[in-house]
C-alpha cells in the first residue's frame, strides 16, 4: 500500500483529499503546517506528498526545498494562487506537478496516480539488475558477466537491459522495437534480430543465453532457481514462460 502525506491548513480539504485517496487504496497521513509536515515525513516515509503552498509556520516553498534536500519523494503542490510564477517556482524547487484550488478531487487522485506511475517506471529503469553472473548498471550504462565488462553499443545495451528486467519473459520483436528504438523508428523488426545476434556474441558462453521463441520474439534465460536474479534490491524473477520452444538463430521466423 502506498502512503500519501497530505499537507494543508484547511482541514476540510485535508479530509476531502483523504477520503478520495483512501477510496483508491492509499494510506494517508496528514499535517496542517510546514513544521508538522517535516515531522510526519520522517515518521511515515511517504511515497508522495500533496503539499499546499500557503502554510503557517513554514510555507510550502520552504517545505519543498527541505524535502528535496532529504531525497527525491514525488511532490504534488496545491495552490490557491492564480499567478503562473508560483507554479513555476514550485516546479523549479523540485515539485513534480501542481493543482490550482479549487480542484476536482478525482482529478487530483488522477494526478497522484500518474506521478506514482512515472516514478515507478523511472525507478525500475535505473536500478541495477542481476541475472545470474550478468550485472547491469543502467545509471552508469555498464554491464558485466562476472568480472568481464561487456563492450556494448548503445542499442545493444538498451536491448540487453530490456530483456534482463524480465528474465524468462518472452518479449515480442515489436515490443522490443518500440521499447528500445522508440515508436517513431522507421526500421523493421529485422533490426531487433541483428542486435540480438550481437548481444549474444557479447554475452559469450559464460553469460545468460538469449533464446529465440519461434514466431514470437526473445527471452533472456534465467539461471537455475537459487541463483541471484532480478532487480538488485527487489525480489528475484522466476522463469516465466519456461515451456516456450527456442533456438539460437538470430534470423526472423
Amino acid at each position: 500500500m502506498k502512503t500519501i502525506l497530505v499537507v494543508d491548513d484547511e482541514r476540510n480539504i485535508v479530509e476531502l483529499v483523504r477520503l478520495y485517496l483512501e477510496k483508491e487504496g492509499y494510506s494517508v497521513v496528514t499535517a496542517v503546517d510546514g513544521e508538522q509536515a517535516l515531522i510526519q515525513f520522517e515518521r511515515s516515509d511517504p511515497d508522495l506528498v500533496v503539499l499546499d503552498l500557503m502554510l503557517p509556520k513554514m510555507d510550502g516553498f520552504e517545505v519543498c526545498r527541505e524535502l528535496r534536500r532529504r531525497g527525491d519523494v514525488p511532490i504534488l503542490m496545491l495552490t490557491a494562487r492564480s499567478e503562473d510564477v508560483d507554479a513555476i517556482v514550485g516546479l523549479e524547487l523540485g515539485a513534480d506537478d501542481y493543482v490550482t484550488k479549487p480542484f476536482n478531487p478525482r482529478a487530483l487522485v488522477a494526478r497522484v496516480k500518474a506521478i506514482l506511475r512515472r516514478t515507478e517506471v523511472t525507478a525500475k529503469g535505473t536500478r541495477p539488475i542481476q541475472v545470474g553472473h550478468l550485472r547491469i548498471d543502467p545509471r552508469r550504462r555498464e554491464a558485466y558477466v562476472g568480472d568481464r565488462r561487456l563492450d556494448l553499443r548503445a542499442r545493444e545495451f538498451d536491448l540487453l537491459a530490456a530483456l534482463a528486467r524480465d528474465p524468462g519473459v518472452v518479449l515480442t520483436r515489436d515490443a522490443l522495437l518500440e521499447g528500445v528504438w522508440g515508436t517513431d523508428f522507421p526500421g523493421e523488426t529485422r533490426t531487433v534480430d541483428v542486435h540480438v545476434a550481437e548481444v549474444r556474441k557479447r554475452l559469450g558462453d559464460d553469460g545468460p543465453q538469449v533464446e529465440t521463441v519461434r514466431g514470437i520474439g526473445y527471452r533472456l534465460v534465467p539461471p537455475p532457481r537459487g541463483t541471484a536474479t532480478g532487480v538488485i534490491r527487489g525480489a528475484a524473477s522466476a522463469g516465466a514462460g519456461e515451456t516456450a520452444a527456442s533456438d539460437r538463430s538470430p534470423t526472423p521466423d
